[in-house]
């Protein structure tokens, strides 16, 4: 899949997480993220226990808890969702200094926070510990249809290009005395974006007639095969079968 990539997510180590094949961190953030959500949201003890074990999987994997912290922000839209549930929803009503709130919305508001939090938590986690390279090398192994395999490495490859794009774009206009400042200037900005529609999909095109040049046929090769044996696969599993314990217990308590 040639060259690797690095992304802004990627904290670069030598931990034992690190170490681990990109197949392996991707079946276990699925299935603990699948785990947290089957969880009752009555449950509240089982959410501060899976909160633990990320804490200890993020201690092993070396990663500040201000690095991983600072990455949460991305869940700011569903946060601002869940602040509003309680007074929106319907049904019995509670007082809560000074306020009304629903209690369902409380409910509904508590498992948002509680669920979405985690599942940011683990999906950071693993980006901080797998390099871009390294998780399409591991989704191809998980079996996923190659085409959006494809398509997310070129996704990947290219995003950088089309900004560095935007970025000359930008840098051209200001040169020439443009400052966007009102609605007079959308006509501009809208044929700015039409532009890079054109060189993007022409920059496509040319990229695409290079690989059928050079033998392309529908099929990535693969340069480095990722293996992992029982041991690691044992070790990766450890959280999400520790959270389906906690999990059980809170569907059972």
């Amino acid at each position: 899949m040639g060259a690797g990539h690095a992304h802004k997510l990627y904290r670069a180590g030598s931990s034992p997480v690190h170490a681990l094949p990109p197949h392996t961190k991707l079946a276990a953030t699925f299935a603990f993220v699948l785990v947290v959500v089957s969880t009752p949201r009555e449950a509240m003890w089982a959410f501060a226990a899976y909160a633990v074990l990320l804490g200890v999987v993020a201690a092993v994997a070396r990663v500040p808890a201000g690095f991983l912290l600072k990455r949460l922000l991305i869940e700011v839209p569903f946060v601002a969702f869940a602040v509003l549930l309680p007074f929106v929803a319907e049904g019995e009503r509670v007082d809560v200094l000074g306020l009304s709130l629903s209690v369902s919305g409380l409910w509904g508001a508590w498992n948002v926070l509680a669920k979405g939090t985690l599942g940011v938590a683990a999906s950071v986690l693993l980006a901080s510990t797998t390099e871009l390279r390294q998780l399409l090398l591991g989704l191809q192994r998980l079996r996923l249809p190659p085409l959006l395999v494809q398509i997310a490495s070129f996704m990947i490859r290219y995003g950088d290009l089309i900004t560095d794009e935007m970025r000359r774009m930008r840098i051209a206009r200001e040169s020439r005395g443009f400052e966007a400042r009102g609605l007079r200037h959308w006509g501009v900005l809208a044929k700015s974006a039409g532009a890079l529609f054109i060189r993007s999909y022409e920059r496509g095109e040319r990229v695409h007639l290079a690989m059928v040049s050079r033998g392309y046929a529908g099929v990535m090769p693969v340069i480095d095969e990722v293996t992992a044996s029982r041991a690691q696969w044992s070790y990766a599993l450890a959280l999400p079968l520790t959270a389906l314990v906690v999990c059980l217990l809170g569907w059972t308590l």
